[in-house]
């Protein structure tokens, strides 16, 4: 009975609660859930908040309901009759001075299944230090927490507070957060499938089913044509794994549990239904019917080789995709765009043209091969495929290369600044509006005038590369022409000092609604792409609040820092603005090099490179997501 009533109790006060806009404490957990909705940010997926806001001049404390009322803004204006528009209201509560302010404005997080309790400003506010300890005390006060209750450091200001050992209050970065992530979401989405169970290392020789959801131990280098994908290690945001998923617009997530999960385990071999959303799945056994979808209309490939000699990229080539490709395209753009903005591009760019790669693959050893794969009837055996793929790469590394082609390269860079070159694949199938290639084909490097790193060798296993299985499967199953498929390469100095590394999406993946960029940067050559096992990127969002260009406008919000910098931030705040206007600047000018339309966001590789910290852009090609 006791218990019976008790419950009646605590179900009274949810409602209650509910049913309140605001209250002045959080006495349990049960008044925070009442409260509790999502983050306006996806930048982490396993979090509830409840916006506060303190009254300055009441000296009133104020928890709300964040799914009724989402904005601070709307709240003060709505309830605490605040009447300034947005931009007066943004100047004043985020500025770094007191003397304006109404109110201090925070948010408290808690990271679900954990005692883990985080007290966060908004990236953009610049409260000064005295009020940050002020406000978290009140926080603490006001609230059940106690201990708990840490202060998250998600700005370059606050970093360096931190560094300065200027803090009186515990705080914490990212890592305390990425520690608890259990579950993430790569590709939203749902489908219906049966659900599998494979070891990375089987699908060399097994295909799974189109008709299959699988679960597998790692991240597989080769996306399998499946309708949906459970790996058990978390993803860097811009990893080729979450282009290519998002590329196939297939429901992708990651779960460290999965291979422990009794419901998947109990699921396994079922036909089941996949819901991935931002912060939580969905899986069960279902009676709903698998639609298969075919690529019945083949995409057919344009191959230009009318021209043969090497292509200089410092000059802008008409039509030049069809002949050198998209990648080595879109460098003659950078290079152009280059003399009016202020970053750097790779030295001695320039292109090899389909011609040479035709060429090189007609000859009979090659060209055998190839047709022998093309005409098959045994393209449903991994094993087969795989082995004649391997032959095929065999064969184009094994037959001389055109002396002319090598003769051509000696003479161009016979006065270069620079000895290393880097060979990338610049194809008639990547960095395409619709089938972006990430992480498909292959970059080498060759040394003018070295005996082992030859300019031979690298370009072959570029060629080579045209005949990976993941770039033949990723091919076959957009229904790309495999016939008609050209290998160009882009040569330009190689980076072998580079300070860090990164990629830009120039639009903000984690708020739809929101301005900024999205940056992914590690250290050193460590990819961001493709990271090691248990590698942590640096990765923030930067924007300006008011969408002016004024640098103190200017703002970073961090997801992660770098584990191999100590969690420490690898760009400065100037490094970090000068890419936003860079990027910004980019995707504008792309949009008239491309004929796009506006607000078409772009994917840009960066660079930082030797004692001036230069800032090299070393890619640009369209965002599909």
């Amino acid at each position: 009975m006791k218990k019976y009533i008790y419950s009646l109790f605590f179900l009274f006060i949810f409602m209650s609660l509910s049913a309140q806009r605001y209250s002045s404490s959080l006495a349990d957990y049960e008044a925070y859930k009442a409260f509790k909705g999502k983050p306006l940010s996806d930048k982490f997926s396993n979090i509830e908040s409840v916006k506060v806001v303190y009254d300055l001049r009441k000296q009133k404390m104020y928890y709300f309901n964040s799914t009724l009322i989402p904005l601070h803004y709307d709240f003060v204006t709505n309830h605490l009759h605040y009447n300034y528009d947005l931009q007066i209201f943004n100047n004043e509560n985020y500025s770094n001075t007191l003397k304006d302010r109404d109110f201090l404005l925070g948010n408290l997080n808690h990271i679900k299944g954990t005692d883990k309790w985080i007290f966060e400003l908004a990236a953009s506010d610049h409260m000064p230090i005295e009020q940050i300890e002020r406000f978290f005390y009140l926080v603490k006060k006001s609230t059940f927490i106690g201990e708990n209750l840490k202060f998250y450091l998600n700005n370059p200001e606050q970093m360096e507070w931190f560094r300065l050992e200027k803090f009186k209050i515990p705080c914490v970065k990212s890592d305390y957060i990425f520690n608890e992530i259990k579950y993430q979401e790569v590709v939203s989405g749902n489908n219906i499938g049966i659900l599998k169970q494979y070891k990375i290392k089987e699908l060399d020789k097994v295909k799974p089913n189109p008709d299959e959801i699988i679960v597998l131990d790692g991240t597989p280098d080769i996306l399998p044509n499946v309708r949906g994908i459970i790996v058990n290690e978390l993803q860097t945001p811009l990893s080729h794994l979450v282009l290519l998923g998002k590329n196939r617009k297939i429901p992708i997530m990651a779960y460290t549990l999965a291979l422990k999960d009794e419901n998947i385990k109990r699921l396994l071999s079922k036909k089941v239904e996949l819901k991935i959303q931002v912060d939580t799945f969905f899986i069960k056994e279902t009676d709903k019917k698998i639609v298969i979808k075919t690529n019945s209309k083949k995409k057919k490939l344009i191959i230009d080789n009318s021209v043969t000699d090497l292509v200089d990229l410092s000059k802008i080539s008409k039509k030049g995709v069809n002949y050198i490709g998209s990648k080595a395209q879109n460098m003659s753009y950078l290079i152009a765009i280059s003399k009016e903005i202020p970053f750097k591009v790779p030295e001695n760019a320039h292109a090899i043209p389909f011609y040479f790669y035709t060429k090189h693959i007609q000859k009979e050893s090659i060209s055998s091969l190839i047709q022998e794969l093309l005409n098959s009837t045994k393209k449903d055996s991994t094993v087969w495929v795989n082995q004649q793929l391997k032959k095929i790469r065999d064969a184009i590394k094994k037959e001389p290369i055109d002396p002319e082609l090598i003769s051509k390269l000696n003479v161009t860079f016979k006065d270069a600044k620079f000895k290393n070159f880097r060979f990338r694949s610049s194809t008639n199938a990547e960095d395409l509006d619709d089938f972006n290639g990430a992480g498909l084909y292959d970059s080498k490097t060759g040394i003018l005038g070295d005996s082992i790193k030859t300019f031979e060798k690298a370009i072959k296993q570029v060629w080579a590369s045209v005949w990976n299985e993941a770039s033949y499967n990723e091919r076959e199953l957009f229904g790309i022409d495999q016939q008609n498929i050209a290998m160009g390469i882009l040569v330009h100095r190689s980076f072998p000092d580079e300070l860090a590394n990164g990629v830009v999406i120039t639009k903000n993946i984690f708020r739809g609604d929101f301005p900024g960029i999205t940056v992914n940067v590690q250290k050193g050559e460590n990819s961001v792409v493709k990271p090691e096992k248990g590698e942590i990127c640096e990765q923030f969002v930067a924007y300006h609040l008011n969408s002016g260009n004024d640098d103190d406008d200017f703002d970073v919000d961090y997801t992660s820092n770098s584990n191999l910098n100590n969690n420490e931030p690898l760009l400065s705040r100037k490094e970090m603005s000068r890419l936003f206007l860079v990027s910004t600047k980019i995707e504008e000018k792309m949009y008239r090099y491309w004929r796009k339309n506006l607000f078409h966001p772009v994917d840009i590789e960066f660079k930082i490179v030797g004692e001036n910290r230069d800032l090299y852009i070393k890619q640009v090609r369209p965002f599909n997501n």
